[in-house]
C-alpha cells in the first residue's frame, strides 16, 4: 500500500489523475485486495470527473468482497443516476453479491432488470443467475434457467451441478455429470472437485473410484484441490487406507489436506492416528491449525474417551491459536464429557457458552444423563429442549426411559400421555444405504418391540 500511494502521488504530479486507464488500475488493485483498501478506492474514485462504466463496475465488484456489500447497491444506484447504463458485468457482480448475502428479494429485482435490458441470456449473467438461485436453495429455478441454454458451456454445467450438491441432491448432481459428458463437454478441475464432493456426501464410493480413474487418465492427480477432494471422499466413505495412500503421494499439502485426514480418521474410530497426524503437523510446523482442525481433534478425543486431552486441546484453541470455539466445538466437548460421565461439568460448560446452545448439544447431554442415571439433571435439560424443539420424539423417549430405569412408572405414563396429547410420533425406523453391484439400496429395519427385523429394501 505504501508503494501504491507513492505511485499515485507521481500520477498526480505528472497530470494523469484524470486518465481513466491509469486511475482504473489503482481502483482495480484496491477492489481485488483486502477489505480496508476500498476506502482508498472511494477516495480515488470521488476525484474522477466522468467515471466510465468500467470504473463503476470495479467499485461494485470491490464492495462485494468487503464486509459492507450494501455499498455495492448504493454505487449501482449512483451509476444509474449518473446516466451510465448497466452491462453484463454490472449484473453479474450484483447477482453474485445477492447470492452470497442471501438477498433474495433484491436478487429477484436485479433478475428483472436483466430481463428488461435484454441481458438475461448473456453467458456471464445467465451463469450467475443459476448460481444465485442455487444459493437461495431454489433448485427448480436454477434448473429452469440452465435448461433454457441451447448449448451450456463448462461453467454452466459446473454451476448447476454445484447447485445440486449444495442443496443435498447428490444423486441428481451425479446424473448431470454423466449427462454433461454425454453432451461432449469435458470436465475440468472444478468439475471433479464438485463431483467428488457429491460422492462424499452420498457415500457413492464406486462412482468416486470411477471419477478417480478419470482423474488419473487426465493427469490431474497432482492438482492440490483434486487430491484434497479424493482424500475427503475416500475418508468419508470409510476407505481410510486409500486416503492415506493419496496423502503419502502428495508433494504439496495444505491445511485442507491435513484436516481431511484428521477428520476422516476421527470419524471412523482411528482416534490415535488422527491425534498423531495433528502432532506431526504441529511438530513440523507445516500449517497453522484452524477451527476445522480442532473439530477433528476433539472428535477423535470424544471417540477415544480422552477427557484430559480433550480439555487440553479445547483450551489450546483460544490460548495458543486465538481460535474462538464454535457451537460444534462445544458440542464435541459436551459429548466427550457426557460419555465419560462428567455430566455436571458438561452442563456447566453449556452454561458458560458465549452463544446460545442449540438442541443438538442439549440432546447430547440428555443422552449422557440417560446413560449415567442423572435423572434430576436430565429433567432440567429436557426443559431447555422444550423451549427449542418441544415436539422432538427422541427427547420424550429418552426422558421416559430415564423414568423407567428408576421405576417411576407413573412418570413414564405421564410422558407417553404428553406425547399422545401433542401428536408426537415415535422415532421412525433406522435406515441404511447398501451398495450392491454399483446400485444403492435403502434398507429399512423395524424397531418396534416384539417385531422381527423387517428388511424393506428399495432401489434408489
Amino acid at each position: 500500500m505504501k508503494d501504491l500511494k507513492q505511485i499515485h502521488s507521481h500520477i498526480i504530479q505528472t497530470g494523469f489523475s484524470q486518465d481513466l486507464f491509469v486511475v482504473g488500475k489503482i481502483i482495480t488493485y484496491c477492489a481485488v485486495s483486502d477489505d480496508g483498501l476500498m476506502d482508498y478506492a472511494v477516495s480515488v474514485f470521488e476525484q474522477i470527473q466522468n467515471p466510465d462504466g468500467f470504473l463503476w463496475n470495479t467499485m461494485i465488484r470491490g464492495f462485494g468482497r468487503t464486509s459492507k456489500p450494501e455499498e455495492a447497491f448504493e454505487f449501482y444506484k449512483r451509476m444509474l443516476d449518473n446516466g451510465e447504463k448497466a452491462d453484463n458485468f454490472t449484473y453479474s457482480f450484483l447477482l453474485k453479491i445477492c447470492a452470497e448475502v442471501s438477498a433474495v428479494q433484491i436478487g429477484k429485482q436485479i433478475h428483472c432488470c436483466t430481463l428488461k435490458n435484454g441481458l438475461d441470456s448473456h453467458v456471464f449473467v445467465r451463469n450467475t443467475l443459476i448460481y444465485m438461485y442455487g444459493m437461495f436453495r431454489d433448485i427448480e429455478t436454477s434448473r429452469y434457467l440452465f435448461e433454457e441454454i441451447p448449448k451450456p458451456d463448462l461453467v454452466a454445467w459446473n454451476t448447476i451441478i454445484d447447485c445440486y450438491v449444495n442443496g443435498s441432491h447428490c444423486k441428481e448432481a451425479l446424473d448431470l455429470f454423466l449427462r454433461m459428458q454425454q453432451n461432449g463437454v469435458e470436465p475440468d478441475e472444478a468439475t471433479l472437485v464438485i463431483v467428488l464432493s457429491a460422492c462424499s456426501d452420498s457415500g457413492a464410493l464406486d462412482f468416486g473410484m470411477w471419477v478417480h480413474s478419470r482423474i488419473d487418465h487426465m493427469g490431474l492427480n497432482h492438482v492440490l484441490p483434486v487430491s484434497n477432494s479424493l482424500i475427503d471422499m475416500y475418508a468419508k466413505c470409510g476407505e481410510i487406507e486409500k486416503a492415506r495412500h493419496i496423502f503419502s503421494k502428495m508433494n504439496k499439502r495444505n491445511i485442507i489436506t491435513w484436516n481431511s485426514m484428521i477428520l476422516g480418521l476421527a470419524m471412523h474410530g482411528y482416534a490415535d492416528e488422527a491425534l498423531e497426524f495433528f502432532s506431526n503437523m504441529q511438530r513440523l510446523n507445516l500449517d497453522t491449525p484452524n477451527d476445522i482442525t480442532f473439530l477433528g481433534v476433539l472428535c477423535a478425543c470424544s471417540h477415544r474417551g480422552l477427557v484430559d486431552e480433550g480439555r487440553k486441546y479445547f483450551h489450546s484453541m483460544s490460548r495458543d491459536y486465538n481460535i474462538r470455539p464454535t457451537i460444534k466445538h462445544y458440542g464435541c466437548m459436551v459429548d466427550l464429557l457426557g460419555r465419560a460421565g462428567f455430566v455436571e461439568e458438561a452442563y456447566q460448560m453449556i452454561q458458560s457458552m458465549s452463544m446460545k446452545c442449540n438442541a443438538i448439544v442439549w440432546r447430547a447431554l440428555l443422552g449422557a444423563c440417560r446413560v449415567h442415571g442423572h435423572l434430576e439433571l436430565g429433567e432440567q435439560v429436557r426443559k431447555h429442549l422444550e423451549e427449542l424443539e418441544p415436539d422432538h420424539s427422541g427427547d420424550y423417549v429418552l426422558l421416559a426411559n430415564m423414568y423407567a430405569s428408576e421405576g417411576r412408572w407413573n412418570d413414564v405414563m405421564r410422558v407417553r400421555k404428553a406425547m399422545r396429547g401433542r401428536g408426537v410420533q415415535k422415532p421412525e425406523p433406522g435406515n441404511s444405504l447398501i451398495n450392491t453391484n454399483s446400485t444403492v439400496f435403502l434398507d429399512t429395519v423395524s424397531t418396534k418391540p416384539g417385531d422381527k427385523a423387517i428388511s424393506n429394501a428399495k432401489k434408489t
